[in-house]
């Protein structure tokens, strides 16, 4: 048994063998590959060479990319500012915000948000509940509640409801009250209104201020002498304010002139 070498060489590829036996035995040759002399470790360089094709066109892919959203946001610049169209519907699931004006003209101002919880029999159930002032500035106001299991929904059924409830309101000369008034609300609120001249202000607390503000008053006073709930307070209000009689007004329900009124 004499052990031979079986050297070979082609484009820089050397093959080394041994094995026991003759040339024409069965036996496997192990074989070692060696490029330039020294030994492989590692990936080869055809793998090498793929993944480097692979983040090359991966980089241009990101190029690419990149200049077309670029592409984008320069045509939605010189689109300009216009106003969307507004899609018909019913109007579910708007945002509503803090003196948010809606299409119809009126402003939207969430007094109270409260969490309200029912027990029932099988357990109890927790829902939110909303108070929502809705005005005009011009002599409209009204006040809504609703509950909903979701603050959003409570709050736009709340607007819904607001929205039903309007009243119309006088607003004198100065933007201010006709007349002094005290009303009587339900859950022993009590809010006494008055009148005040150009200057002043709207000098008024919590929902009162609210509901004033979006009525379209600028000059008055308003002050609240008994319970401190926001929703009986607003609605004491309104109350009051819809009560309120200017000369004119108390003039037509006699049949009278204003001169007449006065001079009686």
């Amino acid at each position: 048994m004499a052990a031979f070498a079986i050297t070979q060489a082609f484009a820089g590829l050397t093959l080394r063998g041994s094995s026991a036996g003759n040339v024409a035995t069965s036996k496997p040759i192990a074989a070692k590959a060696h490029f330039g002399g020294v030994r492989a470790l590692g990936k080869s360089a055809f793998a090498q060479r793929a993944k480097a094709q692979r983040l090359q066109v991966r980089a241009e892919a990101e190029a690419d990319n990149a200049s077309e959203a670029n592409a984008a946001t320069q045509a939605t610049m010189d689109e300009g500012d216009a106003p969307r169209p507004r899609a018909r519907g019913r109007g579910r699931g708007r945002g509503r915000g803090r003196g948010k004006p809606e299409g119809d003209g009126l402003t939207e101002n969430v007094v109270q948000v409260q969490r309200v919880t029912k027990v029932t029999k099988g357990g109890s159930n927790m829902s939110f509940r909303a108070t929502v002032v809705v005005g005009d500035g011009a002599g409209k106001v009204g006040v809504g509640c609703a509950k909903a299991r979701e603050v959003q929904v409570a709050v736009t059924k709340a607007a819904a409801d607001a929205r039903k409830q309007m009243v119309a309101v006088p607003i004198a000369k100065g933007a201010s009250f006709p007349h002094r008034v005290t009303v009587k609300g339900s859950g022993g609120a009590v809010v006494m209104l008055r009148p005040a001249g150009p200057g002043t202000g709207v000098i008024a607390g919590g929902s009162c201020r609210t509901v004033l503000e979006l009525a379209g008053y600028k000059n008055c006073f308003a002050k609240q002498l008994g319970s401190s709930n926001p929703l009986n307070n607003a609605r004491a209000v309104v109350k009051g304010l819809a009560e309120m009689r200017t000369y004119k007004q108390v003039a037509a329900e006699r049949d009278m002139t204003v001169e007449e009124l006065f001079a009686a």
